[in-house]
């Protein structure tokens, strides 16, 4: 679903996510979108955030109160950093910064589908000292309480657990979380450690390391 208040910008999004295979369907702003998504179920939205009647923050904001994890790439004209922290935080899964480049946009919207689809190569339960991961249910607990996450946070909370005890560099989760296989100087993955630590470093659990200059571990409580 593209939500984009440019005739044009969602002319060029329609055209190159066609080609690319994806059927797509439009909505002018974000009561729009709400509207549409009454009949349609889609697989990942892209939201401007710039647009009148509801911006797309309020858009996602409302998604996620409503509990819709359905994934989010957002656009933005603006390369302010706090923009794009407040659109991670409120549970986007990625952002592309206005003038985009199509291949990058398409490669973005693949990554984000594969990690949103369940893992069939990992156990269906996992888990790590008050974690527990039950994939059949795409069910997360602390201490047997139920935790959100958004399927970022979700797939790599998952990875996380499934090698427990072994430090993961900043390479492989960027590959294993987001599809990015070229070298890149991404925060991304600092920023969504940090939200998982917010969620589970809690009752006398800290169990998400950084190895400094390496990556990041989670351990098993002593």
């Amino acid at each position: 679903m593209i939500i984009d208040d440019e005739p044009g910008v969602r002319a060029l999004l329609n055209d190159t996510l066609r080609i690319a295979g994806f059927e797509t369907v439009e909505a002018s702003d974000g009561m729009s979108a709400l509207t549409l998504l009454r009949t349609h179920k889609p697989d990942l939205m892209v939201i401007d955030i710039n647009m009148p009647l509801m911006d797309g923050f309020e858009l996602v904001e409302r998604l996620r109160s409503n509990n819709d994890l359905t994934p989010v790439l957002m656009l933005t004209a603006r390369e302010d950093k706090a923009d794009i922290a407040r659109g991670l935080k409120i549970g986007a899964d990625d952002y592309v910064i206005k003038p985009f480049g199509i291949e990058e946009l398409v490669l973005r919207i693949k990554a984000i589908l594969r990690r949103s689809m369940k893992s069939t190569s990992m156990p269906a339960k996992l888990t790590c000292g008050p974690i527990s991961i039950d994939d059949e249910q795409h069910l997360v607990t602390f201490q047997g309480e139920e935790v959100e996450l958004s399927p970022t946070e979700y797939k790599l909370l998952q990875i996380l657990v499934e090698k427990k005890g072994r430090v993961l560099t900043k390479k492989l989760l960027l590959e294993e979380v987001w599809g990015i296989t070229f070298e890149s100087e991404s925060t991304v993955t600092d920023t969504y450690i940090s939200y998982l630590r917010k969620k589970f470093h809690k009752d006398g659990f800290d169990g998400i390391k950084t190895i400094r200059g390496v990556g990041f571990q989670i351990q098993e409580p002593k």
